[in-house]
């Protein structure tokens, strides 16, 4: 039971983190800036865990709170698909484009780089 406990204060913060980016972070633009961010962020946050976890032997009951319960929350990738998706339905076929690489992308290299970071230290 205590391990659905950290899973659930985890995702529960890391979704009120990607709330307040969402609200603050907008733009007039067809682009959703908000989740891009949230998801780069929320990339860059797993990596550095991901390194300390390789480094420092993380507790399961820590790894479940941050990796899987808050990055799991900050995330979203049924917004991005589904913003994805409205692009291409209005005709913003471009947008939708630059939107899905620039986060695979991003995402990827924000993991490396946060894990690379975390390592080195």
């Amino acid at each position: 039971m205590s391990n659905l406990l950290y899973v659930f204060l985890g995702g529960g913060l890391g979704s009120l983190c990607r709330y307040a980016i969402g609200q603050y972070v907008t733009t007039d633009s067809s682009f959703p800036i908000g989740t891009f961010v949230a998801n780069i962020l929320a990339c860059l946050i797993l990596g550095v865990l991901l390194g300390f976890q390789l480094k420092e032997n993380f507790q399961d009951n820590y790894s479940l709170l941050f990796i899987t319960g808050f990055c799991g929350g900050f995330s979203t990738f049924s917004t991005f698909s589904g913003e994805s998706l409205k692009l291409f339905q209005t005709n913003q076929a471009g947008i939708a484009l630059l939107y899905i690489g620039v986060s695979i992308i991003f995402g990827l290299l924000s993991v490396y780089l946060g894990y690379k970071v975390q390592t080195s230290l």
